[in-house]
């Protein structure tokens, strides 16, 4: 799929002329949910109208996301504003929008649904394009779940399997938007610098209160935003099962920030474009606000040093402020969906004495507490998480929060009942979180220091002082006797059953 604001000519004049229709073009957000919505109402507030078009999905109402009690606090002339953003009036009918209307008439096309239907969108759009002879509309997503293909059963971002699919995210609360006086950050990435800086122009644009910053990350962000998905999940438990432990919860939100972004940098050096992303583009990363072009970091792997991540994406502050802000309890307002799914998981957890049985038990919990499960992607992610683990090769140790959350909900019985050990009782929590961030290899020699009264640990501690001997000592596998100890710990016992099923 070719993604871009221009065509491939050469003639100054045509360029010119398109950059100057690029200056006045709009926005148009397809499949119109809570998000699409707030932001219409923001512009609307700010009397930004005429940037931004809607057009809801057939068969779906364009405020359709928003309760009841909340359209009854809105202002009618505003509501009225973002209703002629999603339609035309014929004869003093309002027809609303269609996919066609906004590639007919906008120059950046956001195809806001979730997993459940964008690749379908995408397709239809493209298709639309071509038809309309509208090639040059860019297409951006902002779907913040993992795609799955159900004949081949993988599971993949779709940023990586559409190379040039713009993506657009940034921290932001749907309530927080119909505050007139509130601002927020973006980030519109699209990996080829002068389409993101472009986009992020007609982005900015919509609205005074919205900042929107270019990035070439469009792989990387959507990762992280399912990452985030999940994680906030897992900060939605910890607040809501340890309020009355606050020591444990620092602990925990640093580390599902940390390995959210580390999980990213991994998936970074698996993209296939990834040489073109930093040596062919029109003009330096520096020009768009990044730092410096690379930030790239090593780990050791059986003694050997090797280039594993790329954690460029970082310097986008809207991406990073999207995963903190998701996992924290707002000033005013309801935290994310994820994060609410978490609360209602801990208090049912707390109520029953136990993990929940299934997904769709979990599901089910979270629909009675008011939450469509269609609108929590953490979950729908979490699903996937074995593959995507898998396909991108994420050590275990930058994933052992999500694995942790995994085996809660997806293990078998014994398992369940370990994890539910550790998520409920403060030390055992602390004490995975600290843990269960080392690599296994550096955890054995401290299990070994611990255990010399057997032999293989014994034997592991002294190859270790022999030099020649170390790189076999790390890379062997300690077995100690698994029936003579029976106190192990429960953070010790899921983090085993973790790395021998899960690691990649």
């Amino acid at each position: 799929m070719r993604n871009s604001f221009f065509d491939q000519s050469l003639d100054a004049g045509a360029i010119r002329r398109r950059v100057q229709e690029l200056s006045t073009g709009k926005v148009g957000f397809y499949s119109v949910g809570l998000y699409p919505a707030s932001l219409a109402y923001n512009c609307a507030m700010q009397n930004a109208k005429g940037r931004l078009l809607l057009a809801p999905r057939p068969g779906r109402d364009l405020l359709g996301a928003f309760p009841q009690e909340t359209i009854a606090t809105m202002d009618d002339e505003h509501v009225e504003t973002v209703l002629n953003m999603g339609g035309n009036r014929i004869g003093g009918e309002l027809v609303a929008n269609t996919l066609s209307d906004l590639i007919q008439r906008c120059e950046l096309v956001v195809l806001s649904a979730n997993s459940n239907h964008i690749e379908e969108d995408l397709q239809e759009a493209c298709r639309l394009r071509k038809e309309l002879h509208r090639e040059q509309v860019v297409l951006a997503c902002l779907a913040g779940s993992f795609s799955h293909d159900p004949i081949s059963n993988s599971a993949y971002v779709l940023c990586e399997q559409q190379p040039e699919l713009a993506f657009f995210s940034g921290f932001h609360r749907h309530g927080a938007l119909r505050n007139p006086f509130d601002s927020f950050t973006a980030n519109f990435c699209h990996p080829n610098a002068l389409t993101a800086m472009l986009g992020a122009q007609l982005m900015d644009q919509l609205s005074p209160n919205i900042q929107v910053s270019a990035g070439v990350h469009n792989v990387e962000g959507q990762f992280i935003k399912a990452a985030k998905n999940m994680a906030s999940v897992f900060a939605g438990f910890g607040y809501g099962f340890h309020q009355d432990n606050p020591g444990v919860l620092p602990t925990l939100l640093t580390l599902l920030l940390n390995q959210c972004l580390d999980q990213a940098a991994t998936v970074s050096m698996a993209r296939p474009d990834r040489q073109r992303l930093y040596h062919r583009q029109p003009f330096p990363l520096t020009e768009l606000g990044y730092a410096v072009p690379r930030i790239e970091s090593t780990l050791v792997r059986d003694g050997d040093f090797e280039r594993v991540r790329d954690h460029t994406f970082s310097q986008l502050t809207a991406m990073v402020a999207d995963v903190r802000g998701s996992m924290m309890l707002p000033v005013s307002g309801s935290p994310t969906r994820n994060f609410q799914a978490g609360q209602v998981m801990a208090e049912a957890m707390r109520d029953q004495g136990r993990c929940p049985h299934s997904m769709e038990e979990l599901e089910q919990w979270c629909e009675a507490a008011g939450l469509r499960k269609g609108g929590l992607e953490g979950l729908k992610s979490l699903r996937y998480w074995p593959q995507i683990a898998r396909k991108y090769a994420i050590p275990a140790n930058d994933a052992s929060m999500v694995n942790l959350l995994y085996m809660a909900i997806y293990g078998r019985a014994g398992v369940k009942e370990t994890a539910y050990r550790v998520m409920t009782e403060s030390r055992e929590l602390s004490s995975y979180c600290q843990e269960s961030v080392r690599p296994s290899h550096s955890r054995r020699y401290a299990e070994a220091l611990q255990n010399l009264d057997v032999p293989k640990a014994l034997e592991l501690v002294v190859n270790a002082v022999i030099a020649d001997n170390a790189n076999q000592a790390m890379g062997s596998k300690m077995a100690l006797d698994e029936n003579g100890e029976t106190g192990v710990p429960a953070y010790l016992e899921l983090m085993d059953v973790i790395e021998s099923q899960l690691d990649a």
